[in-house]
């Protein structure tokens, strides 16, 4: 099914580099709207590279980052040096003509350029942006720089991670971006929403670390009701035993089973010829020996199967796939939801399609993540009306360009 019009003829002007900002900006290009992706070649999107060296980037590095081209793809993409006055009011004119503006820097990185929401207003009354930065605009913290792994830490969730003889824990995949970037996208549809009904825009302050207090709320509410954390379990629950993760026949083949019931868990003995145990209060107090008796039968067992003989008989089951396993996925294969394109510089890679569609098909990609400046002579010249010879001048000045520059 092709991209749906949901947002037909809204343009998005891309400032935000990593994963928050641009998936934000990602979950609007897959409905249809025209996100146009600003670096620059200097300071281009670190995700397309920690650190460049002119190795890097004689090697085409910045086009191979599988994050990046998995984040950015249907975007267009222009360059445009923000520190210079041209490619301010280059920047500025694009924004005029725009909807909405994305950023994730930390606070005050666009005021400094000269480019704060009241600077883009001026251009563009009705405008919508929202900031994304790690800890919001304002308070104490608003400079302090972050990544997803920082601001999982000021969430306080690793707190409530990992075992009770063991410090906080991480979950090391950036909760801070991918909550952040699904909250700023609801933002930003609220906020078109009454941009479309009262024609009034709108500037929305969103902080990273606080989208991710819903994930802890158990912690934020067992401390204001009890004075205390409570305590981290692992994978083990205060209240249901067995409830863990089991490992099965195979290198690093895993089963989550979480016995929530009686009759479960009489299902669950049954099967696994699990003797000795009594009620839930019991089990519990044995948990230790409990979960022994049943790793020695899961580690007999193949994951899948496994998943599917528990499922059958009402027992609560998942096999813990791996990166691989979801590639090969039959079940997301049915659907559909891996999409092939093939990208310069690194081929054909695959794309996750949209999790949501109105038939029975995925909607479709169109393009995939766009290289460095790729579309500056189709923005520039259709969009702001710049001829051949001023792109080629701006070229010379180093204002825009195709490739990576060293500082």
């Amino acid at each position: 099914m092709s991209r749906p019009r949901l947002l037909k003829g809204v343009r998005v002007v891309d400032l935000s580099m990593g994963w928050a900002g641009p998936l934000a900006a990602r979950h609007l290009v897959d409905m249809g709207a025209d996100v146009i992706k600003v670096e620059g070649c200097v300071r281009f999107d670190w995700w397309r590279g920690w650190e460049a060296t002119q190795e890097w980037i004689d090697d085409g590095g910045a086009e191979k980052n599988p994050a990046f081209n998995t984040v950015n793809r249907n975007k267009r993409a222009i360059t445009l040096d923000l520190s210079s006055p041209v490619g301010s009011d280059l920047l500025k004119r694009l924004v005029a003509i725009s909807d909405v503006v994305v950023e994730n820097y930390s606070a005050g990185v666009l005021p400094k350029l000269g480019l704060s929401y009241d600077a883009l207003k001026a251009v563009n009354p009705a405008l919508v942006m929202i900031s994304m930065p790690a800890f919001g605009i304002d308070g104490p913290w608003r400079g302090y720089r972050a990544y997803g792994s920082t601001v999982e830490q000021a969430s306080g969730l690793p707190h409530l991670s990992g075992t009770a003889d063991a410090p906080p824990t991480m979950v090391h995949v950036a909760l801070g971006d991918s909550v952040g970037g699904l909250n700023g996208a609801a933002a930003l549809l609220t906020a078109l929403r009454h941009k479309r009904r009262t024609g009034q825009g709108q500037y929305m302050d969103l902080s990273q670390s606080q989208c991710l207090f819903p994930l802890g709320i158990e912690g934020i509410l067992t401390q204001s009701a009890a004075g205390e954390t409570p305590p981290r379990l692992g994978n083990r629950s205060l209240r249901f035993a067995p409830h863990g993760v089991y490992p099965c026949a195979g290198e690093d083949e895993w089963i989550v089973i979480q016995v929530r019931s009686e009759r479960q868990w009489q299902a669950l003995a049954e099967l696994a010829e699990i003797e000795g145990f009594g009620d839930c209060a019991d089990r519990l107090e044995r948990v230790d020996e409990l979960d022994r008796a049943l790793a020695a039968f899961t580690a007999e067992q193949v994951a899948e199967l496994l998943t599917a003989t528990l499922q059958a008989a009402g027992i609560p089951a998942g096999h813990a796939a791996s990166g691989l396993e979801l590639g090969l996925d039959p079940h997301l294969a049915a659907r559909g939801f891996w999409q092939l394109m093939e990208r310069p510089y690194v081929g054909e890679i695959p794309h996750p399609a949209p999790p949501y569609r109105v038939g029975e098909r995925p909607f479709d990609i169109d393009s995939p993540a766009p290289t460095l400046g790729q579309h500056n002579r189709e923005v520039l010249g259709e969009l702001l009306g710049l001829s051949d010879a001023d792109i080629d001048d701006l070229e010379r000045q180093g204002i825009i360009g195709d490739k990576p520059r060293l500082p």
